[in-house]
């Protein structure tokens, strides 16, 4: 079933969308408002993850543009982690693993329903060259399958303004440990 915002939907989110830009542009440099624009009202599926991403509290915006495959990427930009994507543990298999006190859902579930991907340890560095993020709180960010195999999960921040990467057990969550996702447009 494909996934469609309403027109007064869809332009409150492109409006959004398009202050963000502008006052962010040392996100996006050398990229142009009408360009982005141009791709979003063409793929109405993606414009709904856009919604999504947006309503779960992580303030989407442009952060690169792939010449090779011709697509935008945004990531999830909001200073903090996601507000409404905290308290979950990494997976499927985790949450399932938990004998009590189990969280409403967890981060990967959450990411698929939202439709981007989480973002891996690389794309979190390469966020953090763009601003300061996840200075209160902390974000899941893709478990290399090695780890995983383990029972273990990985979740970056920023302290003492250096990036950091830890470990934890993918059953555990916190209420100020979230998830970042991306998108191609």
């Amino acid at each position: 079933m494909k996934k469609k915002l309403s027109a007064e939907a869809q332009t409150s989110l492109l409006n959004t969308l398009a202050q963000r830009f502008e006052k962010n542009m040392n996100r996006h440099k050398g990229l142009a408002w009408k360009d982005v624009l141009a791709k979003l009202e063409k793929n109405q599926e993606k414009l709904y993850t856009l919604h999504l991403m947006e309503e779960t509290g992580g303030e989407p915006d442009v952060v690169a543009y792939d010449k090779k495959s011709g697509e935008y990427i945004f990531y999830d930009c909001s200073i903090e982690s996601p507000k409404d994507r905290r308290s979950l543990c990494y997976d499927r298999i985790a949450l399932d693993g938990r004998k009590e006190n189990k969280p409403k859902d967890c981060a990967m579930d959450m990411a698929n329903a939202i439709g981007g991907e989480m973002l891996t340890e690389e794309e979190y560095r390469y966020l953090q060259t763009l601003g300061s993020f996840d200075l209160k709180t902390s974000s899941w960010v893709k478990t290399p399958e090695a780890i995983r195999k383990l029972g273990g999960a990985i979740f970056c921040d920023r302290r003492y303004n250096t990036v950091f990467m830890y470990h934890n057990g993918a059953e555990s969550y916190y209420a100020a440990r979230g998830f970042r996702v991306s998108l191609r447009v």
